[in-house]
């Protein structure tokens, strides 16, 4: 019986490292610091898993007046320094990593130097390997599927023969408009216990995990 998939591409923030609320965190901060105020709620309603971007253009229509030049330099720092301390890999994620039989891939939201640096300290580097990509390769970032659909073909891999994971209802409704199979792992510390998950069900979730043992293809 041939497998149900020939590729798996992981999203890496809230997946792969459990890095969402250290981003929150910082991130809230340095916009309140410049006269912008939000909440973590808000940071992770309007945010998660996408692009600055996102976040540049969120600014300018509430704030009506662009994003300073100098902020995600300053964002940037704070949350580098913080990641250096505090980033950890998702419990149970290398044991995937390391026993999975197919092709797999990273694929994020994250500008290129986040990314590296959060593989780097996290440990995965070595194990996700050269196959890692991030929205700078499209024009358009998540929820558009144009990563994923780079992604598979890149990895000559069929969009419906290749199994996502996300954590956010952007990179769910992504991997559907590609044609893929999403999961939503939940298991990241941005998720409390007894978080509603109906979101990422209703953005097209197969199904919705909180626990990298329960990873399987089987």
């Amino acid at each position: 019986m041939p497998r149900p998939f020939e590729l798996v591409i992981f999203d890496c923030d809230g997946v792969l490292v459990d890095s969402e609320t250290i981003s929150a965190a910082t991130l809230a901060d340095n916009l309140t610091r410049i006269g912008f105020p939000v909440d973590l709620d808000y940071v992770n309603e309007h945010y998660l898993g996408r692009s600055f971007d996102v976040i540049r253009a969120d600014y300018a229509r509430r704030a009506g007046r662009l994003l300073p030049q100098e902020f995600a330099a300053a964002w940037y720092g704070d949350l580098f320094a913080a990641f250096r301390r505090d980033l950890k890999a998702i419990v149970g994620v290398a044991d995937v990593l390391q026993r999975l039989a197919i092709p797999k891939c990273v694929a994020s939201s994250s500008a290129p130097a986040r990314l590296a640096l959060s593989l780097e300290v996290s440990g995965l580097a070595s194990l996700c390997g050269a196959d890692v990509f991030d929205a700078s390769m499209v024009n358009r970032g998540k929820p558009a599927p144009d990563l994923f659909l780079y992604c598979a073909e890149r990895m000559g891999a069929v969009p419906t023969r290749t199994l996502v994971v996300e954590d956010s209802t952007s990179g769910i409704a992504a991997a559907v408009a590609a044609g893929m199979t999403a999961w939503a792992f939940v298991g990241g510390s941005h998720y409390a216990r007894g978080s509603d998950t109906s979101p990422l069900r209703r953005a097209g979730a197969a199904r919705i995990f909180a626990s990298m043992m329960e990873f399987g293809l089987e």
